[in-house]
């Protein structure tokens, strides 16, 4: 059959149906998230639901992506998985696309402490993913006095000397000794910098590591006694030994927020918006908890968790109200050089 032997209106609308299930077939997005932070069949599912691909890119640290996506200006990417503070830096860069939430139905699964967020209330530009808390991760039936304080990590018994670990990555380093002075975990005062740096120099001679990695095997070894954790990690230990606990020191902890963001430089804004509905069906929240073993601001999902997991793990169970009684981490701006200087010479320190 040839077209022109087709009436116009008829050849017109072939022509135009050929197009869109060209551009369906085109269509895809490129996803940059950490490994094994999204279901493992989220891609099939993604395009049995839309029709749409998926393509994922996997970064190590913040800092990775980070420097991607300031050298490409954001092309090359429809969704990007990252902190708070370095969407909180993207957005100051100009470089993130408004949120419309319009376009997600599933912004009802959230709680409305969600949208209370101090880096972006509202959610104008980002879209919490995972939430939590940073404290203090033991074996109960290896340490003589159960921790209650940053100090107990800071300033450790001969007991835990040689036996306590600390996270390296510089914001969560800081924040332990801010928290332990009555500090904002988002100072850049140079005098604050330089308390800190002195204490946690002298901390150093007693610790057995900085992890950010492997801490919770420690434990399960009896390597370690006392580890500074992100929540969820601890969780990791617990699940190999429920001797091993999680505590937020009395002094508090900071809240660690990641989110979803869409760059200004997207190619596929309407198929952006369709991931982050997709991704927050209550479904999708569900495996985050049970296989990240993380908090999320999915009230949908956390409702559906088996109550014996958060009897497990009770972390998990920390109401939204009470995360939010703690400080988030914030964009430093120009006082992340302040603070960066300060770490360096915390490592460098013999």
């Amino acid at each position: 059959m040839k077209f022109k032997h087709i009436p116009a209106f008829i050849a017109g609308s072939a022509f135009a149906l050929m197009a869109s299930i060209s551009a369906a077939q085109a269509e895809k997005l490129v996803i940059a998230t950490w490994d094994g932070y999204t279901p493992k069949d989220m891609v099939e599912k993604f395009k049995a639901a839309t029709g749409i691909d998926l393509e994922l890119t996997m970064h190590a640290t913040n800092e990775e992506i980070m420097g991607k996506v300031t050298a490409s200006g954001g092309e090359g990417y429809d969704i990007i998985f990252v902190s708070s503070p370095f969407a909180e830096a993207l957005k100051k860069l100009d470089m993130l696309a408004p949120i419309d939430h319009a376009k997600i139905p599933n912004f009802a699964n959230l709680y409305p402490e969600a949208s209370q967020l101090k880096h972006d209330p509202g959610n104008t530009y980002s879209v919490p993913y995972t939430w939590g808390t940073t404290g203090l991760c033991y074996r109960s039936d290896l340490v003589k006095a159960e921790p209650t304080s940053w100090n107990d990590l800071l300033k450790p018994s001969d007991e835990l000397k040689g036996k306590i670990t600390m996270l390296a990555t510089d914001r969560w380093l800081m924040a332990a000794a801010f928290l332990a002075d009555g500090l904002s975990v988002n100072t850049a005062d140079q005098a604050n910098l330089d308390k800190v740096r002195d204490q946690l120099v002298a901390t150093k001679k007693d610790l057995l590591a900085y992890d950010d990695t492997t801490f919770y095997s420690k434990l399960v070894s009896g390597e370690a006694t006392l580890v500074h954790a992100w929540d969820g990690w601890c969780n990791y230990g617990t699940a190999e030994n429920a001797k091993i606990k999680y505590m937020i020191p009395k002094e508090g902890s900071d809240l660690w927020v990641d989110t979803l963001v869409i760059p200004k430089a997207a190619k596929n804004l309407d198929a952006a918006h369709k991931f982050i509905d997709f991704i927050f069906n209550a479904e999708n929240g569900k495996w985050v908890v049970e296989n990240i073993m993380y908090k999320v601001p999915n009230k949908a999902a956390m409702d559906s968790v088996d109550k014996a997991m958060l009897t497990s793990y009770p972390n998990i169970a920390i109401p939204p109200a009470d995360l939010l009684k703690y400080e988030q981490l914030r964009d430093l701006g120009d006082g992340m050089k302040a603070f960066s200087k300060t770490v360096s010479e915390i490592m460098a320190a013999k």
